[in-house]
C-alpha cells in the first residue's frame, strides 16, 4: 500500500512482517464481522492497533471535557464520544470530535476532516501515541485543532496548524496550558467559548 509519508510510528508497527491495511479494506472487514466487540481496535496509518483498556479516570476525564466543550459549541456543530473517524489512511476513534451537524450527517458515513473543528485525546497510559503518533496523523489530515488532555501532567496540549500530507507530517504550533489558564475553543476560526482547563481534568 503506498503512503504520503517517509515518517514512521512511535508507538507501533515496528515489526516490518505486520500486514497493512487500507482504510477501504478495514471498512470491508468490519462490514463482513470479522472483528466482534471485544476486540478494541482502531486503524493507524495502515495498522490495526490496540486501543487502551478503559478505566475510571479515563472515562470520567472524558465525561468532564465532554461535558465542558460540548455545552459550549454553538449551533451546527456536536460532540461525538470515542466515535470513528475517516482519514485517508487511519481510522482512528478519539476521545472526543466536535463536528459540524446535523447528527444525521453521519448515518451513512463517519466524519472527515473537513467534518471536524476539534479532536480530543485524553492521555491517562497513551502520552506518546497521542502527542507522536495520533498528532502526526492528525496534521497530516488537515485537522485545524486537537487537544490531548494530559492527566498525569495536569495539562492540556493545544496543536494548531496542521501541515497536510507532507513528509514529516506535524502541526505548526504546540501551546501547554495549565490549571488557572483558558484554551479557547476555535471552529471555523471564530473563538466561540473560553474553557478553564480545570474543568478538563479531575483533581490532581
Amino acid at each position: 500500500m503506498s503512503t504520503t509519508t517517509t515518517a514512521h510510528p512511535v508507538t507501533y508497527g515496528q515489526d516490518a512482517s505486520i500486514a497493512r491495511f487500507t482504510v477501504e479494506q478495514y471498512e470491508r472487514m468490519i462490514d463482513a464481522g470479522v472483528f466482534d466487540d471485544d476486540d478494541r481496535l482502531e486503524l493507524l496509518e495502515g495498522y490495526l492497533v490496540l486501543k487502551m483498556t478503559h478505566n475510571p479516570e479515563h472515562d470520567g476525564t472524558i465525561d468532564l471535557v465532554g461535558g465542558a466543550i460540548a455545552d459550549a459549541a454553538p449551533n451546527g456543530w456536536f460532540a461525538r464520544v470515542q466515535s470513528s473517524i475517516r482519514l485517508n489512511t487511519s481510522q482512528p476513534e478519539p476521545d472526543i470530535a466536535i463536528v459540524r451537524g446535523p447528527r444525521n450527517r453521519y448515518l451513512k458515513r463517519h466524519p472527515q476532516a473537513d467534518d471536524i473543528g476539534l479532536l480530543v485525546e485524553v492521555a491517562c497510559s497513551s502520552l506518546r501515541l497521542d502527542l507522536k503518533d495520533k498528532a502526526r496523523i492528525y496534521a497530516r489530515a488537515g485537522v485545524e485543532r486537537y487537544w490531548v488532555v494530559d492527566v498525569e501532567h495536569q495539562r492540556v496540549e493545544v496543536f494548531t496548524g496542521p501541515s497536510g500530507p507532507t513528509d514529516e507530517p506535524s502541526y505548526s504550533s504546540r501551546s501547554t496550558l495549565l490549571p488557572g489558564e483558558n484554551v479557547a475553543l476555535i471552529l471555523d476560526g471564530v473563538e466561540v467559548a473560553n474553557v478553564a482547563v480545570a474543568e478538563l481534568l479531575p483533581p490532581a
